[in-house]
Order: structure tokens, then sequence, then C-alpha cells
């Protein structure tokens, strides 16, 4: 049977984020990092922060994994929580250019005039 690495922390990292960013607006954040790969740079800014946490299973088994009960502490999610928001604004802060060249702005269609009458 052959054995494999697996990083526990990573699936419930990766739901935590999704969480995190469906508190922020649409605009720029949850478009900037619909990115993916600003998305794996959160990913990796947060996992080389917290502590993760690792097994080494069959093969056959890694997918009967179920990570939404795995053992973690209370203030390791706090802590991952914190730096998830940390890593947002720090990538948000480090591509201000990319972002702002290439996520056009929402424009609210009930405040633009209209065209359409000539």
């Amino acid at each position: 049977m052959t054995k494999t690495i697996v990083n526990l922390t990573l699936p419930i990292l990766i739901e935590e984020i999704e969480f995190a960013l469906n508190q922020y607006p649409h605009h720029p954040y949850q478009q900037a990092f619909a990115n993916p790969d600003l998305r794996q740079e959160l990913i990796a800014y947060v996992l080389s922060r917290v502590l993760s946490l690792y097994v080494v299973v069959d093969e056959e088994k890694q997918q009967r994994i179920d990570f939404q009960h795995m053992y973690h502490k209370p203030e390791q999610k706090k802590e991952r929580e914190a730096y998830i928001h940390e890593g947002i604004h720090y990538l948000i802060d480090k591509y201000a250019e990319y972002v702002h060249h290439h996520i056009p702005a929402e424009i609210n269609s009930e405040s633009t005039p209209s065209n359409w009458f000539g």
C-alpha cells in the first residue's frame, strides 16, 4: 500500500477563505480573488503563518477523510481568520495596480445616464 502525506489544514483553510471573501464587497475583493493565481497567493500567505496539521494515510483512504470533523483548536481558527483578513488586505495593496487596471469598477446602472434617447 502506498502512503501519502495529507495536509488537514488546507481544505478547512480554503473554506474559511471562501467564507471570509463573501464578507467583502464584490468589487474589488471578490473579483480580485476570483483570479486563481491571487487566490493561491492568499492560501500560501496564510499557510506560511499558521500551524498546519498533517497525517500519513493510505492513498485509498485519502478520499474518505472527513475534514469537517477534524479537531482544530478554537484559537487556531481565530488565528487563521486573522491571517486570512491580513492576507486579503496585504495582497490587494501589493497588487493594487493590477486590481486597478484589470478589474473594472462596477457601475450602478440606476445612476448612469442613458444614451438610449440619443
